[in-house]
């Protein structure tokens, strides 16, 4: 502001000397213009120039920054750019100055703790009452916990995954029992710090501080125990052996205690009053340790740690892929999670540190959620398996279990978005996100509502085939495995189609002229497609009067073969040479089935003309009593085989017909059987076959 306020004086005393020199002039001359002489001009440039420099000079503001600032204004250079890396490795150093200021503020923190001449207590008092509470309290949780085991270990024996739903109830009844002790330890703690501190506000913070980091610390604990269970390996929720999982418990209370115990310090210290260089300095200094710390916990754990997860590699592939990876995986996080912090602290930008401290927090409940839900789902596989006839159908539980992980994911992404877009990279201000999110809010339950039903829907018409191909109506579940992926496409295309709609209806979209185009394009389509259209009706009434199902033998007026599979206008039929047809409905024409009901097979046979007919006839119905006695071949008669009698008398043969039903496709193994034992067992009967 200076500086424009310095130029708008020297501008005005330039324009002033430039009216007083020009009247002078004036003066002197004739009223007609005459051009100013060189020496004149020459003089006032020289008087301008003078009377700026002397005004900035006056101002403070050297002479010559004027031009230059205005040569290079719009243009800057590399200069003009901070240097990022020397700005940081400044606020670095100063930060690590900070350390004899620490040095200072804890030599002086038993002083600065010390209220006794305000009604409170000295520091040495304040210290002794509050590790006696902390001692108790945790004593408290001990004894409980103790008291508790013989009740748990009752329980723990009807949580097995074989006991079904119920032994969910049981699980968490274990929970319960588990938190009652560190629920006794917070109570406890209130208690005893509230008749303790009742006058000093500085004493009574840090110790309803370090009480708070006493709590998280066991509520940590309890969560790890709730699902590692070192002490009730039936209660286990993940897949780890009991060695592992004592290791894993132990290190990894351990290091929580160590990390709590450290940002406790740091905070008592911004607590007192000290210098934030000194805190600054205690966090730098703590931060080597730290890593060192979380490293070896990483590199410890690497075999539980691959237990587990590959057990939820199972379902969650992501989960899987973290196990085969986990220790340059782990160990890289955990380096860029310290660097982040010593950022932080550094630079006073606490926004990255903080949305990667939530993205690990998120992403470790994601896993103990996934835990669970695995745990949760083999038990109700347990009690739902008369629901679910076949395995290679997705159980209820499954469908359950992908509906509730889809909107647990759906939650996650979101809080990680906003922690990221919004706090770290600022891409959209926290107002303008809430407003987006409030108005996609609707549009993703629709999209989720849907998802859901179609998920219902896809394992209710799944369980229904595979209960009826498990029982006795086998035809009815040929013909809904042929009618179910038409089924199951319309179903999708009409809650996909109405799921966006209602989704962009949500979020302020107008769909009329989304719906009013549709239908143009749609009557476009249906007047340039005729073909297509004729094909799609027809494959409508093929289906409608059931001509065929998936699986049986047709012939029709373009090719014979097998039904493979069919589309919403074609149908696909594999020849017995194993080339595939593929032909529009529109094109099939008269359908002959091959694979309905029941086949009727007759075939001719040659014998001498002075053959026995009535000890033919004995004879064929013995083979048929010794067909029928074959397991494989009863199933497939329906009819056995008789003689059906002469067919036709030749100059030198009588030819005999002989007759079977059996179901569709076996009459070819039937007859190939039959005859086999009737070219084995006539001739030893006197029976001759014409030459």
């Amino acid at each position: 502001m200076g500086e424009h306020v310095a130029a708008i004086r020297a501008t005005v005393v330039a324009l002033a000397l430039w009216f007083g020199l020009a009247a002078g002039v004036a003066a002197q001359t004739s009223p007609a213009p005459q051009p100013l002489p060189k020496e004149q001009f020459d003089a006032l440039v020289e008087a301008v120039k003078k009377a700026v420099a002397e005004e900035l000079k006056a101002q403070g503001t050297p002479a010559k920054a004027a031009p230059e600032k205005a040569a290079s204004a719009g243009t800057p250079g590399p200069d003009d750019q901070p240097d990022r890396i020397g700005v940081f490795g400044q606020q670095l150093r100063q930060a690590l100055a900070g350390t004899p200021q620490l040095i200072d503020s804890l030599a002086d923190l038993p002083h600065a703790l010390d209220e006794s001449a305000t009604a409170g207590r000295s520091t040495g008092a304040f210290f002794s009452i509050l590790l006696a509470v902390l001692a108790a309290a945790l004593a408290l949780e001990l004894v409980l916990r103790a008291g508790l085991a013989h009740l748990k270990a009752r329980l723990a024996v009807n949580v097995p995954p074989e006991k079904g739903i119920g032994s969910l109830l049981y699980l968490g009844a274990l929970a319960v029992l588990d938190g009652v002790p560190v629920l006794g330890l917070w109570f406890a703690g209130e208690l005893a710090l509230g008749a303790a501190f009742t006058v000093a506000a500085q004493q009574q913070r840090l110790a309803y501080a370090a009480l708070t980091a006493l709590v998280i610390w066991r509520l940590y604990a309890l969560v790890l125990r709730l699902i590692v269970r070192p002490d009730l390996p039936a209660a286990r929720l993940c897949d780890i052996d009991d060695t592992e999982a004592h290791r894993l418990y132990r290190r990894v209370v351990a290091v929580l205690l160590f990390i709590i115990c450290v940002r406790f310090v740091s905070s008592m210290l911004a607590a007192t009053g000290m210098p934030d260089s000194a805190v600054a300095a205690s966090r730098l200094l703590t931060s080597p340790i730290s890593l060192v710390v979380l490293v070896w916990l990483v590199v410890a754990s690497k075999t539980a740690a691959q237990q587990w997860l590959s057990g939820l590699g199972r379902t969650a592939r992501f989960a899987g892929f973290i196990g085969r990876h986990w220790t340059g995986l782990a160990v890289s996080f955990v380096v860029v999670l310290e660097a982040t912090l010593v950022y932080g602290v550094v630079t006073g930008h606490r926004n990255v540190p903080e949305a990667l401290v939530l993205t690990i927090n998120l992403v470790t409940g994601l896993l103990l959620f996934e835990t669970l839900m695995q745990a949760c789902v083999r038990r109700l596989d347990s009690q739902l398996a008369g629901f679910t006839p076949a395995s290679s159908v997705p159980t209820l539980a499954d469908v359950v279990a992908r509906c509730v992980r889809i909107a647990v994911l759906i939650g996650i992404a979101v809080l990680i978005s906003e922690s990221w877009v919004v706090n770290v990279f600022g891409l959209v201000d926290a107002a303008a996100w809430r407003h987006m999110t409030r108005e996609s809010n609707a549009a993703g339950i629709t999209l989720f509502v849907a998802f859901v039903l179609w998920e219902v829907f896809r394992y209710a018409t799944d369980s229904y085939l595979q209960r009826h191909l498990a029982g006795d109506a086998a035809s009815t579940a040929t013909r809904l495995g042929t009618l179910i992926p038409l089924l199951r496409v319309t179903v999708a295309i009409v809650l996909a189609v109405v799921a966006v709609l209602i989704a962009l209806e949500n979020i302020g979209v107008n769909v009329t002229p989304l719906l009013a185009g549709a239908s143009v394009l749609g009557l476009a389509v249906s007047f340039g497609s005729q073909a297509l259209v004729k094909d799609i009706v027809s494959g409508i009434f093929y289906l409608t009067d059931d001509a065929f199902r998936v699986g049986e033998n047709i012939d029709c007026e373009k090719a014979r073969g097998t039904v493979e599979s069919f589309t919403l206008r074609s149908v696909r039929l594999r020849n017995q040479n194993g080339q595939i047809h593929t032909i529009p409905f529109g094109e099939l024409g008269h359908v002959t089935n091959f694979s309905r009901d029941w086949a009727a097979a007759d075939f001719n046979l040659r014998f001498a003309r002075d053959t026995d007919l009535n000890k033919l006839r004995a004879a064929t119905d013995k083979i048929s009593a010794d067909i029928m006695d074959v397991p494989e071949l009863k199933e497939m008669l329906l009819e056995p085989l008789r003689m059906q009698g002469i067919a036709e008398v030749a100059d030198n043969a009588l030819v005999v017909r002989f007759k079977f039903v059996a179901h569709p496709g076996s009459p070819g193994k039937v007859q190939n059987e039959a005859v086999t034992r009737m070219l084995r067992s006539f001739p030893e009967l006197g029976i001759e076959f014409a030459k």
